[in-house]
């Protein structure tokens, strides 16, 4: 199946049954009004009594008429069921009448004559909630003691023509799912019940077909006492199990068919409700929230649909969504897979209570098909830098595709039509690993660019990432050769200027995921380098965590650098076991305290704290390490040791997720007012091993020693002229505007220094941020030019504005997130020959998509442009 939903009719209220026929499927529930796809609730209903008949394939409603009511209370139509030869539909649930006719929560419908009433006299004497056909037998279960006035609890059988057999399997609780075994000899059972036929047998039986004798029990603890069976499906293959438990047992089983032994359990948290199989396909229902226990994702917001083989529980890659909705917020309630006679395609129709679909507003019912699939994976998000000499590397966050898992990407570089590097690779919405093309067919010095896309099974593919550009190194960076000469398991440089992706720099693969919304592209960074740049936190819910998780580490060095002025703490990094939220297990944490003191602590069945004498919420950039080992627990700020402990000598092994920015403090000693940390980051990276003093010593004295120099100039000038009002001026604005038509123009004058002494021009480049605005993104390109006539910022209007040349120094590329840092390469022979002299730059654009960059006004200093200019030597 794809992920993407189809068209299809809503409901005012839950579904909680479903059955097909010959292309119709049958939908009950609790609701009284049905109205088309994309119409908000309220809107363009028509009367429907717990009942509607739709179009397996187009969605829409077709002739069933039927409308199940009840003398007092709320009816509704819990259970639905067909007859293997498609004639009769079966209704089961609570109500006492069918289009005003007189039924005791059984009632049965002719199909081949517009669901005509047939006579079918069996009563219940409370709800139904499961039917299932045979050739001979319609099944019942749900929370009755009697059948037609007598004795059958919660699960009972009548003929074709609804009267009672001689067929008993009775219950102690509540009876929720009936389905036939494949031969048909056997029935499963699920439900809440204890016993069946006075025997031990927990929420799951097998009993005869034909007498309702027990085949196969289930005592405790096979399915924990606070766990039920909610429903089953049933293939060759196997029986499927969907289990709901009371912080119990959530997930599913699935079972041998011949023996009826137990082939695989999914124990996910976050109870099923619905199972449903195609082509060896198990797809489920639920509100899942935890599937640490499978290997997959730590506690979290809630997926409420699954895809798995029937062969072994490991999750496929289809994630469509919805959510928890109305009643009891559980989300999707029942499944059912139909065809139709008019299309070649099969569908997965999903019911429930739920009110979206994928994000979008959709009541009550969905589906999904087998084909075609059209959605394009997400743009993936890309880093490119230069670490080791002759050599760029190019990362990138795996994209996400809601029905596709292995996914193509292509690495193009330099605006070129063919890829330089292709590869696949596998992600998951919780689980999206870095990927890297390390490109060493360029020189040192050159300056390139790099863009990919992502394209799945279908040939559907991404537009092309954002273009990021890097100047190939002909040295080493000093801090960085001194890190990863450690061999970190983590090194987060946060030079990433938009997005989420934090790349990671060690060639682990250990990429961060950014939340909150954090500053990118925050400047000056604490280690300077050619693009380097540091994140903010602001102190309320941004930080940043570890897209894997990392276990075994008793033994370890952390390491950041960080600015702050705050007198309300925070947490810098730490081991937390969630992600999406607060964790309830932290360890391995750095964090301040109110008054700008350093601590940090493990947890070895009690808080082991280190903490520093001086406050350091200076505003300044300070340079921290923590480590445990055989020379105990160590604390340094600046390259000096300023706490330690000799006792503990290891950690404790914990599998968690590396944070930095905020989680949760709570029981640590000296607990600061604010678990988050407000203020800037820079140079983060884990060690598996303890570290040396002077190695730490080492690494902070690396981040002064002579490198490229990065000059960054702000404008001297700057504003935008406007084609549609040609005599206005805009040289007192925030923002600076782009756009070929209606046209607008930006104009930037830099004072240019000399060379220093001793060294060359290297790289010149613009860095622009588009503002916040809604529409301030473009998917354009936008040249930039030489500005040849005179201009000031205070007189210039579209009348008056300036002459341009004709070279197109530099291109930015689709500037499309919004709060985005770009930077463009500009011609270096052009800005060389300017050195010492004043430069002038314009935006244009031959577009009609509109640009807004924050300009030389902005507010905050990290928002205006620069003009970026290395040098190095000769």
């Amino acid at each position: 199946m794809t992920a993407e939903e189809l068209p299809t009719w809503q409901t005012n209220g839950i579904v909680y049954a479903l059955a097909e026929a010959d292309g119709v499927v049958f939908v009950g529930g609790t609701f009284s009004t049905v109205r088309p796809p994309g119409a908000a609730s309220g809107t363009q209903e028509r009367p429907a009594g717990n009942f509607v008949a739709l179009d397996a394939a187009t969605g829409a409603p077709i002739d069933c008429d039927l409308s199940f009511t009840v003398g007092s209370g709320g009816a509704t139509v819990r259970s639905l069921a067909v007859s293997p030869d498609g004639r009769t539909l079966y209704a089961g649930g609570t109500f006492g009448s069918v289009n005003g006719v007189g039924a005791s929560s059984v009632a049965a419908f002719d199909l081949g004559n517009a669901c005509a009433r047939v006579p079918f006299p069996v009563a219940a004497n409370g709800i139904v909630r499961a039917i299932a056909a045979s050739d001979d037998r319609v099944y019942l279960g749900g929370d009755f003691t009697q059948l037609s006035g007598q004795g059958r609890s919660r699960f009972g059988a009548v003929d074709l023509a609804g009267q009672l057999t001689g067929w008993e399997a009775d219950a102690d609780e509540i009876g929720k799912a009936i389905a036939l075994t494949p031969d048909g000899e056997s029935v499963v059972l699920g439900g809440n019940f204890f016993e069946i036929n006075d025997a031990n047998s927990h929420a799951l039986a097998v009993v005869d077909a034909d007498t309702g004798a027990n085949v196969r029990t289930y005592p405790l603890p096979f399915i924990e006492t606070s766990s039920t069976v909610q429903a089953l499906a049933v293939d060759e293959n196997g029986i499927y199990t969907a289990n709901e438990g009371t912080g119990g047992f959530d997930g599913r089983i699935a079972l041998d068919p011949a023996t009826f032994d137990q082939k695989w359990r999914d124990t996910c948290l976050g109870a099923t409700q619905t199972v449903a199989v195609h082509a060896e396909v198990l797809y489920s229902g639920h509100h899942a929230h935890d599937c640490s226990s499978m290997g997959q994702f730590p506690n979290q917001a809630r997926y409420h649909l699954f895809a798995q083989s029937v062969h072994d529980p490991e999750l496929l890659g289809w994630f469509p969504n919805t959510n928890d909705g109305l009643g009891e917020q559980l989300g999707p309630r029942v499944m059912t897979v139909a065809d139709h006679p008019g299309d070649d395609r099969e569908f997965l129709w999903v019911g429930g209570g739920f009110t979206t679909v994928n994000g979008q507003p959709q009541w009550g019912v969905t589906r999904f098909a087998t084909g075609p699939d059209t959605g394009a994976p997400s743009v993936p998000e890309t880093h490119a830098a230069s670490l080791v000499p002759g050599r760029a590397d190019v990362t990138w966050a795996p994209s996400l595709d809601l029905d596709d898992s292995l996914l193509t990407y292509r690495v193009y570089r330099d605006g070129g039509s063919q890829p330089v590097h292709t590869a696949q690779a596998e992600s998951l919405p919780w689980r999206r690993p870095q990927l890297t093309y390390a490109d060493t067919d360029v020189t040192a010095g050159e300056t390139h660019s790099y863009r990919v896309t992502a394209t799945d099974g279908a040939g559907n593919t991404s537009a092309l990432s954002a273009p990021v550009n890097v100047t190939v190194a002909g040295d080493g960076q000093p801090y960085a050769d001194e890190v990863l000469a450690d061999d970190p398991v983590l090194f987060w440089n946060f030079d990433e200027t938009a997005n989420t992706f934090a790349s990671d720099a060690s060639g682990n693969g250990g990429n961060g995921i950014h939340r909150g919304a954090p500053e990118r592209g925050a400047a000056p960074p604490a280690v300077p380098g050619p693009g380097a740049a540091a994140i903010g936190y602001d102190g309320t819910d941004a930080y940043t965590y570890s897209d894997r998780t990392y276990a075994g580490m008793t033994r370890y060095t952390l390491e950041t650098w960080f600015s702050t002025t705050t007198d309300r703490g925070g947490k810098l990094i730490g081991m937390g076991d969630r992600i999406l939220e607060l964790s309830s297990r932290r360890d391995h944490n750095i964090y301040m305290r109110d008054d700008g003191r350093l601590v940090f602590g493990v947890y070895t069945n009690t808080y082991r704290t280190i903490t520093s004498s001086a406050s350091f919420n200076d505003g300044d950039w300070h340079h921290v390490a923590a480590s445990v080992g055989a020379n105990g627990m160590r604390l340094y700020v600046d390259g000096e040791q300023v706490a330690g402990q000799q006792t503990v000598t290891a950690a404790r092994n914990v599998t968690g997720y590396w944070r930095t920015g905020g989680d949760s403090l709570s029981g640590w000693p000296n607990r600061p007012d604010s678990d988050w940390f407000a203020g800037r980051q820079d140079a983060t990276a884990v060690y598996p091993a303890q570290l040396s003093a002077s190695r730490i010593e080492e690494h902070y004295e690396a981040a002064s020693l002579p490198t490229d120099t990065v000059t960054a100039l702000a404008p001297t000038a700057d504003t935008y002229v406007n084609g549609a009002a040609p005599t206005a001026g805009h040289g007192t604005h925030q923002q600076l505007a782009v756009r070929g038509t209606p046209a607008y123009e930006s104009y930037l004058a830099f004072a240019l220094p000399e060379a220093p002494p001793g060294t060359v021009l290297e790289n010149a480049a613009l860095r622009v941020r588009v503002s916040g605005d809604a529409a301030a993104g473009s998917g354009d390109e936008f040249a930039v030019r030489p500005v040849t006539g005179a201009w000031t910022e205070a007189a210039t209007t579209w009348a008056t504005r300036p002459t341009l040349g004709a070279t197109v120094l530099g291109t930015l590329s689709a500037p499309d997130a919004l709060g985005g840092v770009y930077s463009v390469p500009i011609d270096l022979a052009t800005v060389n020959g300017a050195l010492g002299e004043e430069f002038d730059l314009a935006l244009t654009s031959s577009g009609a998509d509109s640009l807004w960059l924050w300009a030389e006004e902005a507010p905050q200093t990290a928002n205006r442009p620069q003009l970026l200019l290395t040098f190095g030597a000769p």
